[in-house]
């Protein structure tokens, strides 16, 4: 913990996650950015965008990873007052699973995946999407994705996803309790600042 220069965060059981300067511990401690993450309180859903290579999939994994260290009591590498929940279950559906051995194309391989998070989640847990709907049409991978976020907000779960779609951007904007949050792109350099 000394280390990582990490602090104790303060823990609820009521599914609200709000991180100062949080730092991914496995990113280079002279390279890694340090970015405030909120999920929980005023909204349910965390929909992150922003350039590819920008620090989205960096962010999810932030908080599932966060959230599994501060439920094993171990401090986390973030700004002091900090706030974690813990979690019945943390489902993620993060990277790239197609299988050639099982003809899986990526779709199909996130499908299998959602479908078994869709089984599970309920109001204590926490779910993470990389591209929710992506690898199929975009037209039908956004409808289907805003019925899988509809669907996990039905059943109370917490949920940061990532996409490139405007029409989750869209949803976010017009839905009650669905936030935007992108991560930052610096236009004069064309930089990502991995900042969210």
């Amino acid at each position: 913990a000394y280390k990582m220069k990490a602090s104790l965060p303060i823990m609820n059981d009521k599914g609200i996650i709000d991180l100062n300067k949080a730092r991914h511990p496995l990113i280079d401690k002279d390279k890694v950015v340090a970015t405030d993450i909120i999920l929980g309180e005023k909204f349910d859903t965390l929909m992150i965008t922003g350039p590819n290579t920008g620090g989205k999939t960096v962010t999810l994994k932030t908080i599932g990873l966060f959230t599994l260290m501060a439920m094993c009591g171990l401090m986390v590498p973030c700004g002091d007052n900090s706030r974690l929940s813990v979690f019945k279950t943390v489902l993620a559906d993060i990277g790239d699973e197609q299988s050639i051995e099982q003809s899986l194309s990526t779709f199909s391989a996130h499908m299998t995946n959602i479908i078994k998070i869709l089984k599970v989640a309920d109001s204590s847990s926490l779910v993470l999407i990389d591209e929710l709907g992506a690898g199929t049409d975009p037209v039908e991978g956004a409808a289907l994705a805003i019925s899988i976020l509809e669907t996990l907000r039905g059943n109370g779960a917490k949920i940061a996803s990532t996409t490139h779609y405007p029409e989750l951007k869209e949803y976010a904007l017009q839905t009650n309790g669905v936030e935007n949050g992108c991560c930052e792109f610096d236009v004069a350099t064309l930089k990502p600042t991995y900042k969210l």
